[in-house]
């Protein structure tokens, strides 16, 4: 693959061919892909909770109240207590080997693998990189070193297989601010959603046959939870709702499963307002009333294991269908850098790099 900058440098001196000698250096023209994903504390001891729960608190895209309602009480009473909670929870799930919290391990790997799938299929010619949105390693700074490394081209990819204006949208908000930064600004393509791409679903099926057949009984429910926003965003145009359900229908049809088999709910609810329904914990704990005392449950929106996931499913979900009777309770892990999950994103990433690559 070459480019009209390749063309004109000469090779090994960074410099343009015709160039004068003052001529500031120019490196080797290259494509860039930018994962990115949620984020991460840079620890769970409280100022580096606070740190990280005001940034993502403070987000309208997360919370739209208006400011002067909601900072207040953001900055007064929330973040005077959450931080300490919540950063209890991060310590049971907190890789301490590594002293980095699951999600930031698993997207290292993540990036690893997809870097040396691309590096196979096009040599040196793409650079693959992952940032945060909230906390660290900053958006602002990958896409920086990016053009300092001369992507003239950047694919961002948000790891949301659903769209949501509180997760892919502010993802792609922050690219473009991090570009309003940069004197030279690189070509961009954002990547959009891929609920029903074959290769996720295939991914999905896999690693529910995977748990299905390690079981001495098959659960009597597939679960799949995800994410939470209130109900207000479905009416307001977002179509997260329709997408998660496209999703559960996909997945069971790929099954070969009944209708029915597979109950869709809806976790992390958060404020006052009525949320998508049914909300998981609530739909665990009646289940188990029904008499279901064998549940799987998934979370088909999570592109790796997280807060959300290791904690508030594998723990206050759990403990609601236990609490309720249930017997057996079944945690399928996201995706992660499962080899099905990689092929997947790089066929994702491959279809938006079209026209771009050779």
């Amino acid at each position: 693959m070459t480019g009209p900058t390749d063309q004109m440098v000469t090779p090994g001196t960074g410099r343009l061919a015709h160039a004068p000698a003052s001529h500031p250096p120019v490196r080797q023209a290259k494509i860039g892909v930018l994962l990115a994903n949620l984020g991460t504390p840079d620890n769970y001891d409280y100022w580096s909770m606070r740190r990280y729960l005001n940034e993502f608190l403070s987000d309208k895209r997360v919370v739209d109240y208006s400011a002067w309602i909601w900072q207040p009480l953001l900055q007064l009473v929330i973040l005077s207590k959450r931080p300490f909670s919540s950063g209890a929870n991060y310590k049971l799930i907190w890789n301490h080997e590594k002293n980095e919290s699951p999600l930031l391990t698993i997207t290292k790997d993540q990036t690893r693998k997809i870097a040396e799938t691309l590096k196979a299929a096009h040599g040196d010619n793409v650079m693959v990189d992952f940032c945060m949105r909230y906390g660290n390693p900053s958006t602002d700074s990958k896409v920086r070193a990016m053009v300092e490394a001369g992507c003239e081209k950047i694919l961002f990819f948000p790891l949301y297989p659903h769209y949501a204006g509180a997760t892919s949208a502010t993802a792609n908000d922050q690219f473009f601010r991090a570009l309003m930064k940069e004197k030279r600004q690189p070509a961009v393509r954002t990547v959009a959603e891929y609920f029903d791409h074959p290769l996720y679903i295939e991914a999905l099926a896999q690693s529910v046959e995977r748990a299905y057949a390690a079981l001495p009984e098959k659960p009597d429910v597939l679960v799949a939870s995800y994410h939470g926003m209130p109900q207000r965003y479905l009416m307001e145009g977002d179509p997260y709702h329709c997408q998660c359900q496209k999703t559960s229908r996909l997945l069971r049809e790929r099954l070969g499963w009944d209708k029915g088999a597979i109950d869709t709910t809806f976790q992390s609810v958060f404020g006052p307002e009525e949320w998508l329904k049914p909300y998981t914990v609530e739909h665990v704990a009646e289940l188990a009333k029904q008499g279901k005392k064998r549940i799987a449950v998934i979370a088909p929106a999570f592109s790796a294991d997280c807060i959300e996931t290791l904690e508030e499913i594998n723990g206050e979900i759990r403990e609601a269908f236990e609490h309720a009777g249930g017997e057996s309770f079944t945690y399928i892990p996201c995706l992660n850098d499962d080899d099905a999950h990689i092929a997947a994103l790089s066929a994702v990433i491959g279809e938006n790099l079209t026209g771009w690559l050779r």
